[in-house]
């Protein structure tokens, strides 16, 4: 079946198109209760974000734009140092979609939502006119049951910075497909609940945690140096960059620092060896690394690149559009 705007009309065919894929998926348990909104368990302290996924390709080696679209938002939660439990999801599907390739990426995104701990709770779909492509709204709700603040504005002088894996896969994958550029890179598009909530159970204090996305490292730990006026100084030699993506990047003039991820996070904690060792035995963290420190207190917010000749570079947040369009 092709989706028509018929699908879209609030009638007969969106009730079969919503029965057929969506509620098959995500709420196969609760046939019954599609109502206006969804009523969940909450609690004292929530975490909420959303997020709007219109990657091309839809679908990439290591993953699509379901799964990209639940780990995305539930990392976005874990980076508070919240335990994810609900998403919504609002499809917009043009003219033209297989429904039958519409089902492959609902059951990636359900899959994924599993993985991840999460359950989706409430959705919605309008169709427009196109030539079969579909983007995906998504919200999520995370509860809070810890009295720690994590916030990009915590860091501290002597913080170490740990990153929890290899950079610029997701970037380098999506750009290598659009240019059909064969190679054996594999986009990195993970949700990272193992690894947050180990270390938060295991009580280690972590000032801030970041996910590393669009812009970057660079920007990220630009943000975090402004937003908590320290000085932040990593090392060249130290940065987690995989062959491949390093000859990719050489090869197209990209810099590992400012490439795309989609299943990394920056931790800044005054303690590096006990959170590191955790990292490092959870799911998706075994290449994580020590990759500089908060060197001092500075209003400016200054970051720095210790390079391989021993000299500093100034980073600053990525300049322009970041191309290719990776979330």
């Amino acid at each position: 079946m092709i989706i028509t705007m018929s699908h879209g009309s609030g009638g007969a065919s969106t009730a079969a198109l919503i029965d057929d894929i969506f509620i098959n998926e995500f709420n196969s348990d609760n046939r019954g209760e599609l109502e206006d909104c969804a009523i969940v368990d909450g609690a004292e302290r929530i975490a909420i974000t959303t997020d709007s996924f219109v990657v091309t390709p839809v679908v990439y080696p290591g993953g699509d734009i379901g799964r990209l679209s639940v780990c995305g938002t539930v990392n976005d939660l874990l980076a508070r140092g919240a335990t994810p439990k609900y998403l919504t999801c609002g499809f917009i599907l043009e003219t033209g979609l297989d429904t039958a390739f519409l089902s492959e990426i609902v059951h990636s995104m359900a899959e994924t939502a599993k993985e991840a701990g999460v359950r989706i709770v409430a959705g919605d779909t309008k169709v427009v006119e196109g030539n079969g492509g579909l983007m995906i709204n998504t919200s999520g709700v995370g509860v809070i049951c810890h009295d720690k603040n994590i916030s990009s504005a915590n860091a501290k002088a002597g913080d170490a910075i740990i990153v929890s894996g290899y950079l610029g896969e997701h970037h380098a994958t999506i750009l290598s497909t659009r240019l059909e550029i064969a190679n054996d890179i594999v986009s990195d598009n993970a949700p990272l609940n193992d690894m947050v909530m180990s270390l938060v159970k295991a009580g280690v204090d972590i000032h801030t945690m970041r996910d590393v996305t669009r812009g970057g490292l660079a920007t990220v730990l630009k943000e975090i140096a402004v937003a908590s006026k320290v000085k932040i100084e990593i090392e060249d030699k130290l940065l987690p960059v995989p062959q491949n993506v390093r000859d990719f990047g050489g090869l197209l003039g990209l810099d590992p620092l400012y490439m795309g991820n989609e299943g990394k996070m920056v931790f800044v904690v005054p303690e590096a060896e006990e959170a590191l060792k955790i990292i490092r035995s959870s799911n998706y963290g075994e290449n994580a690394v020590v990759i500089g420190k908060a060197v001092d207190a500075d209003e400016d917010g200054t970051l720095l690149l210790r390079t391989t000749l021993g000299g500093l570079r100034q980073l600053d947040v990525l300049q322009g559009e970041g191309l290719p369009r990776i979330c």
